[in-house]
């Protein structure tokens, strides 16, 4: 019988459920938190969660903003995410189509989809940043909303997760790039890479690196 990890305690400054306990005296019922990973690299797709605690969410699990987690708290509390939110979705954005729209519009894109998606439909959706996706359903777009809210803290750690296994999948694909290591973002090794090999196909073009014209290979997502 697998081991499950032991997760460390929710700490006094970590997000908080109080926007979503606002939303519910409010009236609204379905509360969806939604962000983001891979706005910043240089390869791969962006990763859009979108998540759906639910009022018996535990809230003493130890939910933040994911890059304040370690790798392994991140993979412990992606498998308790799954199984104990009342809904979730994750969507991934082709570097080709943010190519074609642009990374703004692609992040906003990938959000209207994860809120589309969901298998229960939020009546209320916070979102980490300063833009709000074109979605007709009352919200609040929330900077720095993974530190902030748990519903968004909750969907920043699904999409960092679920974005670090494909960027390891394209590195068994792709390993002069090393992106099992930095993930596709702009670290000295992975210019120096790009420097000596040129790009490939996952790179996204629109940050001016010489293209090529061979088709990436799919995976899958989860």
């Amino acid at each position: 019988m697998e081991k499950q990890q032991e997760l460390p305690k929710k700490s006094r400054t970590a997000p908080n459920l109080e926007l979503e306990q606002q939303a519910h005296r409010q009236g609204y019922e379905y509360v969806a938190g939604v962000d983001e990973a891979g706005r910043g690299p240089l390869a791969g797709p962006v990763v859009v969660a979108s998540v759906i605690l639910g009022k018996n969410w535990n809230a003493q699990h130890p939910l933040n903003d994911s890059k304040k987690l370690s790798a392994k708290v991140r993979e412990g509390l992606f498998h308790l995410i799954r199984q104990e939110v009342l809904a979730y979705r994750i969507v991934a954005i082709s570097p080709q189509l943010i190519d074609q729209m642009d990374i703004l519009q692609a992040t906003l894109w990938g959000m209207k989809r994860a809120i589309s998606e969901l298998k229960i439909q939020p009546d209320y959706v916070l979102v980490d940043g300063k833009q709000y996706p074109s979605v007709d359903i009352p919200g609040n777009a929330i900077i720095r909303g993974d530190t902030i809210s748990g519903s968004i803290a909750a969907a920043s750690i699904l999409a960092k997760v679920a974005r670090d296994r494909v960027m390891k999948g394209y590195h068994r694909i792709y390993s002069l790039w090393g992106f099992e290591k930095h993930k596709g973002y702009p670290t000295q090794q992975h210019r120096d890479a790009i420097e000596q090999y040129g790009t490939c196909p996952i790179h996204r073009q629109s940050f001016h690196h010489r293209s090529r014209k061979t088709k990436p290979k799919q995976l899958k997502l989860l």
